[in-house]
Formats: structure tokens, C-alpha cells, sequence
């Protein structure tokens, strides 16, 4: 009878003949006979963080007056006319060097100080002085431009309708105060408002400002445009109705650079922009 002892060395023999055929018979890896150095690996791809443009400001939108701006343009300075001195007569007494000659076809229009014009008295007795234009021979009253000419009421008269308007007396109220018709009042609103926006338009020009603040303010004025209704309905229409009011202030010196009154529209914001610029 066999021993156990011879049998377990009999199976430990065989199993390290089978280990040492199936390391000989196996396929060996080149790769694991000869491991090359690994490469170091590439930077990470960056994260594209660009955010995506809105779909409205991919290209510049539609505005009329950036179309019309080299229409707009100001013409270059043309030479002034040589100035003109009185070679007869007594020295002028009357200053004219504020004043110029509104007639369109004068080659002195716009010019001031030149020595063209001259006082040429008091017309019918009124209070307003009559000047003549040397140059074209032309005549022109002293309030020519302003919203006292054409006007037979005192001017005394108009400037207290206006500061009344100005705190907010209203225009019935106003016209009942001073006994005038409600609709010359608001003729004089009109005009005085175009008066101002000249005077605006002529003062706050090559501002040198460090930064501006534009915003607009949701306001309730009065209902009246021009155009869309009547002198009668204007005044009697004492409503209010919501309006946007669109301000440029200087945060520095506190001043109004410009401010308009209308709708919050994309063409009303073109629109204040060029007026700023």
C-alpha cells in the first residue's frame, strides 16, 4: 500500500511541472518584456467660458439718425466778410455788436461785430429799436428771433404768464389771472419752450466731462403732444398720463446735459444718444 507522504509528492511534483509548461507555452507581452516610460499627459482642454451673444445685438440696429449723420455734419467755418467802419456821420451810440443780420441771402448773416448794423430809431413809437444791415440795405426790428416779435401784448406781460406756468399755476388758471385767452397762453408755452431749446442747443456745447449718467425715469405729466390733439382739447384735457423721461446728468457737477420726455422705445434711446453726443 502506497503512503500518503509519496502521494502528495507525486502531486506536488506534478504541479510544478504544469506551472513551469504553461509559463513556457504561454504567449509573453513585448510590451511587459520591454515597458517604455510612460509620456506625461497633455494639458486639459480649456473650458470655452465665452458667454453667447444675444440673438438683437449680433448686428447694429436701424437708426435714422446715425443714416442722416453726414447730412447732419457742420459745414467748415467760412471766411468772415471784412468789417465794415462808418466813414460818415457821428460815432454810433447804440450797441449792435449782439445783434446780426437775419437776412438769408446777406453775406453778413450770422456774423456779429462787424460794424454792418446800425439804430435807425424807434419804429411807430414802439419800444423796440429798428436796425439796418449796411451790407444788403435790409431793416429788421431788435426782438427779430425772440419770442416777443410780433407780439403787440408788453413783454412784461409774457414773462409773468410764463414764471406762473413755471410753478405750476396752470393754463386756464393762468390765462384767468392776467385775463388773456387760454389758447395765447399755450402759443406762448410753445414758443417759449422752442426758444429755450435753442438757447440749451447754443450753452451746453464742448462740455469736457469725465463720465455721464444716463437713465430713464417713469414719470405722470400732463397729456399733450403736438399734433395728436386740438388747442381746445389740449387745455381742457387736464388728465395725466404716464411718461418716460430720459435723463444725462453729470455726477460731478450736477448738471443737466440733456433730458427729454417720450416713450421707452429703442428709437427714443437712438434718438437721446445723438442728442448727448
Amino acid at each position: 500500500m502506497v503512503s500518503h507522504l509519496f502521494f502528495y509528492q507525486l502531486v506536488l511534483v506534478a504541479l510544478v511541472w504544469l506551472c513551469v509548461m504553461l509559463q513556457w507555452a504561454w504567449p509573453s507581452d513585448p510590451a511587459a518584456v520591454c515597458p517604455t516610460t510612460p509620456e506625461p499627459p497633455g494639458p486639459r482642454p480649456k473650458r470655452h467660458r465665452a458667454p453667447t451673444p444675444f440673438a438683437g445685438l449680433i448686428t447694429k440696429p436701424p437708426c435714422d439718425d446715425c443714416e442722416h449723420a453726414s447730412d447732419l455734419r457742420p459745414a467748415a467755418p467760412r471766411t468772415p466778410p471784412p468789417r465794415i467802419a462808418p466813414t460818415r456821420g457821428r460815432r454810433r451810440q447804440v450797441d449792435t455788436s449782439t445783434h446780426f443780420c437775419p437776412n438769408p441771402d446777406c453775406t453778413y448773416r450770422g456774423w456779429l461785430g462787424l460794424g454792418n448794423l446800425r439804430a435807425n430809431g424807434h419804429p411807430h413809437g414802439g419800444p423796440w429799436r429798428q436796425f439796418q444791415c449796411t451790407a444788403c440795405a435790409g431793416y429788421f426790428p431788435e426782438h427779430h428771433g425772440t419770442i416777443f416779435h410780433g407780439k403787440q401784448v408788453a413783454r412784461e406781460l409774457i414773462v409773468q404768464v410764463l414764471a406762473c406756468w413755471a410753478e405750476s399755476l396752470g393754463i386756464r388758471a393762468t390765462a384767468r389771472v392776467f385775463d388773456v385767452a387760454p389758447n395765447t397762453v399755450l402759443d406762448w408755452l410753445v414758443e417759449a419752450a422752442e426758444q429755450l431749446r435753442a438757447f440749451s442747443a447754443y450753452v451746453l456745447c464742448d462740455l469736457h466731462v469725465k463720465q455721464l449718467q444716463l437713465d430713464e425715469l417713469y414719470a405722470v405729466l400732463s397729456a399733450v403732444k403736438e399734433g395728436t390733439m386740438s388747442k381746445a382739447k389740449a387745455i381742457k384735457r387736464l388728465s395725466r398720463s404716464p411718461h418716460w423721461v430720459w435723463v444725462a446728468i453729470d455726477p460731478v457737477t450736477k448738471l443737466l446735459v440733456a433730458i427729454d420726455v417720450g416713450e421707452r422705445t429703442l428709437a427714443m434711446a437712438q434718438r437721446f444718444v445723438h442728442h448727448v453726443a
